[in-house]
């Protein structure tokens, strides 16, 4: 007896801990781990930083450039010779003599230099800039984007597990009806009222019921193991959907919800990122008209015999204007096809918000469709179940065939998987409305 208590104590314990282990998780848990986990959005925000950096970059060039520089160079050349010597405060009367001037001797020199180059005005650093801002821009409505269609794809995903879950309920359920006709045509058999072939139809019936049921397992499977992959959980975690209701409540359509969709939606703030980048990218072309200034110093040091060191020193210091007059007509094409792209810009916005529009209206009207079905296929299982109750009635008494009651029990597990697959089209178009008006995370997580 002792040894039996102290069995049971820990055949309770162990389940007690493999309960503790399961996870509940709910369908906001779960987008809410996705966009912390998620392997694109992580990527989409490494991808935004990077080009946050552009910004920076872009601004760095209006700060001077400062360099170090140490060279040596050894030369016969006449002109080089004559420099470094001027350059190392060694020349005399005797390097003007003829023949020192065409046939000097090798000549070697250390130079070290300091120089900075400050920009005063160059046209192209503004509109530089502005592109480095709008592709930073764009790269955070990427991300966005990127959380948006996840989280979506949690959502539709969530659904799959839940309709899985429904469908292997189902099957169970079918199961056990199969079994049940096979029961009441053994009975029959066995008792010389009913045919054998009967009770080999609902034998039949039931090994097709149970392969279903088999694949309803493997699909609950997988579809568990998808959620897992795009929260960021292990394949093999052991955890439990809550489940939520197919209810998403939503504003009927009107102009209102028509213009925040047009303002939420990431297509249309990507295109009109796309507008205002070209819209730089054309100044940017006009840019190549216009001169530049810059200014610019050295400080230089020059020595035979070691490095930094000092035999004589120099400094330089001065503005600089430049002004391409003329580059083979590479500015005016660049412009030409600054301007083909600020057109292009503009229609693919045009094309966006009409793309909005249009599955804005859609996923209305799939949602109504999908509530007229869910309304119908209730109804369906209803009568679907009442005919299998009055068949199995007449069939104990007979006064119907195996047939006649296979065929319905057929029909109602048919009806069955098409009522889990209504609800959950329900749901699944409620929330795509919100992913339509670009609201989908703001609405399923509040």
């Amino acid at each position: 007896m002792y040894r039996l208590i102290i069995i049971c104590a820990l055949l309770l314990l162990s389940v007690v801990a493999a309960e503790a282990e399961t996870v509940k998780l709910s369908l906001r848990d779960a987008i809410s781990m996705a966009l912390v986990n998620n392997n694109q959005i992580k990527a989409a925000g490494f991808n935004s930083h990077a080009a946050s950096q552009g910004i920076d970059a872009a601004n760095s060039r209006y700060l001077p450039v400062v360099s170090f520089e140490e060279t040596f160079a050894a030369t016969n050349s006449p002109t080089n010779t004559f420099m470094m010597k001027l350059d190392e405060g060694r020349f005399t009367n005797n390097d003007f003599l003829i023949s020192n001037l065409n046939n000097p001797s090798a000549q070697h020199d250390f130079k070290t230099a300091l120089s900075i180059q400050q920009p005063l005005y160059v046209p192209s650093l503004s509109s530089l800039k502005t592109l480095a801002v709008k592709d930073a821009q764009k790269s955070e409505l990427e991300l966005e984007a990127a959380r948006q269609g996840i989280a979506f794809q949690v959502f539709y995903t969530y659904l799959d597990v839940q309709k899985a879950d429904a469908q292997l309920k189902a099957a169970d359920k079918a199961v056990g009806d199969a079994r049940e006709n096979m029961r009441i045509a053994v009975v029959r058999t066995s008792t010389g009222v009913g045919l054998r072939s009967d009770e080999l139809r609902s034998r039949t019936h039931l090994s097709m019921v149970e392969q279903q049921h088999i694949s309803a397992q493997n699909n609950l499977v997988l579809a568990r193991m998808k959620l897992a992959m795009l929260i960021g959980m292990p394949e093999d975690s052991n955890y439990e959907i809550s489940g939520f209701s197919d209810e998403i409540e939503v504003v009927a359509i009107n102009d209102q919800v028509v213009r925040d969709a047009l303002d939420n939606r990431v297509e249309i703030k990507q295109s009109y990122a796309d507008l205002e980048k070209s819209d730089a990218a054309l100044k940017l072309a006009w840019s190549g008209y216009l001169p530049t200034v810059g200014a610019f110093a050295s400080y230089q040091l020059n020595a035979k015999d070691a490095p930094f060191a000092s035999d004589n020193e120099a400094w330089t210091a001065g503005v600089s204007l430049k002004w391409n007059v003329f580059e083979g007509f590479r500015t005016n094409s660049e412009r030409r096809r600054a301007l083909s792209g600020q057109s292009a810009a503009r229609e693919m916005l045009e094309s966006a918000r009409k793309d909005v529009r249009y599955q804005l209206k859609e996923s209305y009207v799939r949602r109504d469709e999908a509530a007229k079905r869910l309304e119908v296929t209730r109804h369906s299982v209803k009568d679907a179940e009442e005919t299998v109750r009055l068949l199995t009635r007449r069939y104990e008494n007979s006064l119907a065939t195996m047939v006649e009651l296979l065929d319905a029990q057929t029909a109602l597990n048919q009806t069955r998987a098409n009522l889990v697959d209504a609800e959950a089209g329900y749901a699944l178009a409620g929330g795509r409305v919100y992913y339509m008006s670009g609201t989908f995370v703001k609405e399923i997580l509040k």
